[in-house]
């Protein structure tokens, strides 16, 4: 039996890896920002992969590697199970698919630790359905994900709750001087098949016959990068289409666009959507998952529905030709990821969202 817990709440998150994506980006920015006096934080990494881990570092709060393999391995799990045993922390919030598995399990067998599991894709591989029982709440970032676990998982829909990305808004800042003198479209994110790039490259060859003068710059990592780069060297786009490895500061590239293009086939609620509006970009994007929730169509930017290159190519060329409506839109972005999207807001919310979880199991079953 456990004392009784008391803040600052020993409180520790678990993530895959720390390589180039949404879900490390907000998990960094709950290390540096949750309130220190009612949480004293840590950082569990199940294996290797280093690319945020000075941002990660940068917060001040310890990061431990439970292994350096490039995948996760039996070992990483065992480290992680006794781990998990030794230090039995207060509140435990996992993120990330593997995490989320034997995070949950891993706590039901060793610790008494206060559940935390996030749900911020359509992850049907998380065995949500079972899972879900070991778990205190379930934080979605978007309400059609909430809407989704609820019906497809059963989950009890008083253990979901919503909190939205939140992006630092006096870090994304707006810079004109620095964009490109051409049409330049910017795309962040995993070279993965759920962003779908090779449909974003062939829309970026219909949008060529309309803007001829069109760039691309493409940001991210990913197991599809290899076939990424023989389609476009094998293509007349080379010489119009610029592949960057993924950078802890995505900002300058931010900067570089005329818009920011999202063509996602499946999503939850992409960090990048709202870093790009905060530094005043307006979006093309699919009509995906939380995206919606993020974009208002007309307003600050444009939805089309996904595996359409046709369509993303008309909204591409439709911004890019018309400064007046894309600068109009690209003001309203801004002005929308300080409203409704700023870290304080967002941090706030999950706060709150932990803090529940908490009074909720000292009253029902106290330690």
């Amino acid at each position: 039996m456990q004392p009784k817990i008391s803040p600052p709440y020993r409180t520790v998150i678990i993530l895959q890896d720390l390589e180039f994506g949404g879900t490390q980006r907000y998990a960094i920015h709950l290390l540096k920002h949750l309130n220190r006096e009612l949480f004293k934080l840590e950082l569990w990494v199940l294996r290797g992969g280093e690319n945020m881990l000075p941002m990660a570092e940068s917060s001040g709060v310890p990061v431990k590697y439970l292994s350096r393999d490039s995948w996760v391995t039996p070992r990483a799990l065992w480290n992680f199970f006794w781990k998990l045993r030794d230090e039995k922390p207060d509140v435990l919030y996992t993120m990330t698919a593997v995490p989320n598995i034997w995070g949950r399990v891993f706590a039901a067998i060793t610790t008494n630790s206060i559940v935390i599991a996030s749900w911020r894709g359509r992850q049907e591989q998380q065995f949500e359905s079972l899972l879900w029982r070991l778990t205190d709440r379930l934080i979605c970032n978007a309400n059609a994900l909430k809407t989704h676990v609820i019906r497809r998982h059963r989950v009890d829909p008083k253990k979901v709750a919503v909190a939205p990305n939140g992006v630092d808004v006096n870090f994304f800042t707006p810079d004109s001087s620095c964009r490109d003198p051409f049409p330049t479209v910017i795309f962040v994110g995993r070279m993965v098949k759920e962003k779908d790039p090779f449909t974003l490259i062939e829309a970026f060859s219909l949008l060529r016959k309309l803007v001829p003068d069109a760039r691309l710059i493409l940001i991210g990592q990913g197991y599809l990068n290899s076939k990424l780069r023989q389609k476009v060297a094998v293509s007349d786009l080379e010489e119009h289409i610029e592949l960057i490895p993924g950078a802890n500061d995505i900002r300058p590239f931010l900067r570089r666009g005329w818009l920011f293009i999202l063509p996602s086939v499946s999503e939850g609620f992409p960090q990048v959507i709202i870093e790009a509006m905060s530094c005043g970009l307006p979006v093309v994007a699919t009509s995906v998952g939380g995206i919606p929730e993020i974009i208002e169509n007309g307003v600050s930017g444009l939805l089309v529905a996904p595996r359409s290159p046709e369509s993303l190519a008309q909204s591409m060329a439709k911004l890019l030709l018309d400064d007046e409506t894309r600068n109009l839109m690209g003001r309203r972005a801004r002005e929308i990821a300080i409203e409704r999207f700023s870290l304080e807001h967002v941090v706030k919310i999950t706060e709150e969202i932990v803090l529940a979880a908490i009074s909720e199991r000292l009253l029902n079953h106290p330690y």
